[in-house]
């Protein structure tokens, strides 16, 4: 395992928690810990939690004292703290607290409701010492409890607290006195002579007896240290280690493959395999209703854009687990092929039709583990899925081309298109829209199925897929806008791209007077913005001709309208040839009323997806690529491809120009398809630069990046802002099926040879030749840029 040496001001990332690869962890009472090798309050090497918000904190430090010096801000230390070793439950480090005193210090979490340490102290001086350690544990608790302090149990001295329903205990070994000040900590006197190390272990364990929680931490104290690290050493072998010509992406490889490894929770009653969550935070991990049905949007499910991206972090290491994720999928599924969108580990469901990605997710998963017998386990109910897209319930105007229910259900939920919780985005209704990136989903989605049913030897459903996929190519193919070398939304019901326009507004009740004739049946919208508690009675009547040539006076309730925060939008389903005014009531004298033509020549990533689906023509991409994506005034910039080329000019709106990574993933996987590997390679490079530099000055990744200054945005360590390991691969052109199998295709686009480990395999990619060494020391030469496959010679049982 490769041995790091990451300080304050490296790219850092140093949350730990239960690892579910190795116990199951609870989901309802998951105590997340996070280590700061210099803490903002104390300045001292800490590991803190909240438990879930059941604290305002809980903080675990060392203090070391000698003569009349003390020291535990880190940067007072002789040596500074550096990172050596990071698992998902696991760090280890080392640093000099004083002139010749040397510690390496183990954190580790073995299960959700304890924490372990090791200090390991050795003399590296020619002088014997004497000193005092204090192991520091300073509990600010909730407003239901105590702080920490010691107290005797079972002839030990102990450290215990209560905060909120929990009675955290500190226990360490050596026979340590309690001590109240200047810290609530436990005591050892320690003497070293010249080279003499000693070996100190620590436990905190929280549960909701005192009682419980020593009893815990006394039977982990007692376990056997060595044989757990080495447990742990052994089970992170499945990580693939990265070489490349930048330390620091080497880091935030490895610390993103730990990173998504942190985010696995379950299994549960109701999903049999591990599942995920967006985040794991030391403010997360706790349910007040004690069965996770309150979770909110970061802890309540798996959709599938989430765990596509995951498995690229997972495969193929734990290719296993990604198995297990696409499995809990048709877990869930209904007779008729509904998959929900979001199952989670508490039984939650969003009752949306899930993103059409799954066969994708599966396929992925196929290459690398080329297992025939998943395929065959996946294959119908994947194709049973498909179907239920193209139901009367999606196909809402029953002309063959889907819409989606809801802005989540994309992947892109800030859309200013479709969010109706900003105030500065449009807010329209999107089942009145038809998509390019939908109809990409569904091309792709059934294309792969042909791929499968073509491996499988199952002829009967090709014909079907394919008219559904030739289907959905056309439509791509009607939504192209030549002239801004993009795909374009189009109206349900016109099938037309309308441009957007406000036909007129006031303030308060009344009338806004039009007496407008369109050229063509056209969409509206309206927009209600209130200060108050003012729209109890709002509705809206308007008097217009329809497209059908009808004169209809339209009536619109306060149901029409969808309401956030006192801003209620309501797209007009009825299409208008005409429109002579409208009719505001039951709103107050200050509130505003809009009228609009709906947009549908917004911009956004989304509008991409049909270069991952391989349904743009190579003319086409190459001038997406030529005029929008490596356009600095489109989306060609520095940190990567924003959501929005020009986002809305409102307060709030500048998550329209953060990158979301798993959108750039596709995209780039799609140049891929299109040999465009140097521009994939350098989309790549512009996403790394933008997650180095919130490593290096956040200690944490971020879901988003500002496409401009690479700013952090949202969620801490979620799942959304973790490196592209698999992208990377792709676009160095290497798939690692086994230690003993590699595929292998072009060349190395990067400007560095790149070496990567993997279970005793060696990949070294240089720009002319790549070198593949197996576990049992053969080697292969390969130069040409041809794809080819490379077997070792595996050992037989």
């Amino acid at each position: 395992m490769r041995e790091w040496n990451l300080k304050s001001g490296d790219p850092l990332s140093l949350t730990i928690a239960a690892d579910a690869r190795l116990c199951s962890p609870d989901y309802t009472d998951d105590q997340i810990w996070e280590l700061s090798l210099d803490s903002a309050d104390t300045g001292a090497v800490v590991l803190g939690s909240t438990y879930g918000l059941r604290a305002r904190g809980m903080r675990l430090f060392p203090r070391f004292i000698e003569g009349d010096t003390s020291v535990s801000d880190s940067s007072d230390f002789d040596v500074a703290p550096a990172v050596h070793r990071f698992y998902p439950n696991y760090l280890r480090l080392s640093y000099a607290p004083l002139i010749g005193l040397s510690v390496t210090g183990e954190y580790w979490v073995p299960e959700s409701h304890v924490v372990a340490g090791r200090l390991r102290i050795m003399n590296s001086g020619v002088t014997p010492r004497r000193f005092r350690l204090e192991w520091v544990a300073m509990l600010t608790p909730s407003s239901e409890g105590r702080p920490m302090a010691p107290t005797q149990m079972d002839i030990a001295n102990v450290l215990v607290g209560q905060s909120d329903d929990l009675a955290p205990v500190v226990f360490m070994t050596g026979g340590p006195e309690g001590t109240s000040s200047p810290y609530p900590s436990l005591d050892l006197e320690v003497e070293l002579l010249p080279g003499q190390e000693r070996r100190i272990t620590w436990v905190h364990a929280a549960l909701d007896t005192i009682e419980t929680s020593f009893d815990l931490a006394r039977k982990t104290a007692a376990r056997n240290w060595e044989a757990e690290v080495a447990r742990l050493e052994l089970t992170n072998t499945a990580q693939v280690e990265i070489y490349t010509g930048n330390p620091d992406w080497d880091a935030a490889f490895a610390l993103g493959q730990k990173a998504a490894l942190n985010l696995l929770q379950g299994p549960s009653a109701a999903l049999p395999n591990i599942s995920f969550t967006f985040t794991r935070q030391p403010d997360q991990g706790y349910s007040n209703r004690g069965d996770g049905s309150d979770y909110n949007h970061l802890w309540n499910g798996q959709p599938p854009l989430e765990a596509w991206y995951l498995s690229n972090l997972l495969i193929p290491g734990s290719a296993g687990i990604a198995k297990g994720v696409l499995l809990n999928y048709l877990k869930v599924q209904k007779e008729d092929g509904f998959i929900d969108w979001k199952p989670g580990l508490a039984g939650q469901r969003s009752r949306m039709l899930a993103t059409p990605l799954l066969a994708s997710l599966a396929w992925e998963i196929y290459q690398t583990s080329e297992d025939r017998r998943f395929l065959e386990q996946v294959f119908q109910p994947l194709l049973d899925f498909v179907h239920a897209w193209f139901t009367s319930e999606q196909d809402r105007d029953r002309d063959g081309i889907p819409e989606w229910d809801h802005p989540m259900q994309t992947g892109y939920d800030d859309n200013p298109a479709f969010a109706r919780w900003h105030g500065w985005a449009q807010g329209a209704e999107i089942t009145l829209f038809e998509s390019p990136a939908l109809c990409a989903f569904l091309y792709r989605e059934c294309q792969t199925l042909i791929k499968i049913a073509k491996l499988l030897k199952r002829a009967q459903p090709i014909a079907a897929l394919q008219a559904l996929a030739d289907n959905m190519h056309t439509a791509i193919e009607a939504s192209w806008n030549a002239r801004a070398a993009i795909y374009e939304y189009w109206d349900r019901d016109t099938h037309r791209a309308q441009e957007g326009e406000e036909l007129g507004k006031r303030i308060g009740p009344g009338e806004i007077y039009l007496d407008m004739v369109f050229e063509l049946p056209t969409r509206l919208m309206l927009r209600i913005e209130t200060s108050g508690d003012t729209t109890l009675g709002a509705r809206a009547f308007l008097h217009g001709t329809t497209a059908n040539g009808q004169h209809v006076v339209e009536r619109l309730e306060r149901s029409n309208f969808q309401w956030f925060l006192g801003l209620g939008t309501a797209t007009v389903e009825r299409l208008y040839a005409d429109l002579e005014r409208v009719q505001i009531e039951g709103i107050g004298p200050d509130d505003s009323v809009s009228l609009h033509i709906v947009d549908y020549r917004t911009r956004d990533h989304t509008q991409f997806l049909p270069i991952w689906a391989e349904a743009a023509s190579p003319k086409q991409v190459k001038k997406m690529v030529k005029r929008n994506l490596f356009k600095a005034t489109r989306f060609g910039r520095e940190y990567g491809l924003p959501a929005c080329p020009k986002p809305p000019k409102k307060s709030g709106a500048e998550i329209c120009s953060g990158v979301w990574l798993p959108w750039n993933a596709l995209i780039a996987e799609g140049l891929l398809a299109y040999d465009l590997r140097a521009e994939a390679a350098e989309l790549v490079t512009r996403l790394m630069k933008a997650i180095v530099q919130s490593l290096k000055q956040e200690g944490a990744f971020f879901k988003h990046y500002d496409a401009d200054s690479g700013q952090t945005m949202g969620e801490r360590n979620a799942l959304a802002g973790l490196p592209p390991l698999g992208l990377f691969l792709h676009t160095l052109g290497v798939r690692i099926h086994s230690p003993w199998r590699v595929s292998l295709a072009g060349s190395n686009p990067y400007p560095w040879p790149v070496k990567i480990q993997y279970r005793g395999l060696t990949i070294e990619r240089s720009a002319e030749e790549t070198i593949v060494s197996f576990p049992n020391g053969q080697s292969v030469s390969v130069e040409d840029p041809s794809p080819c496959i490379i077997d070792g010679q595996q050992p037989g049982p």
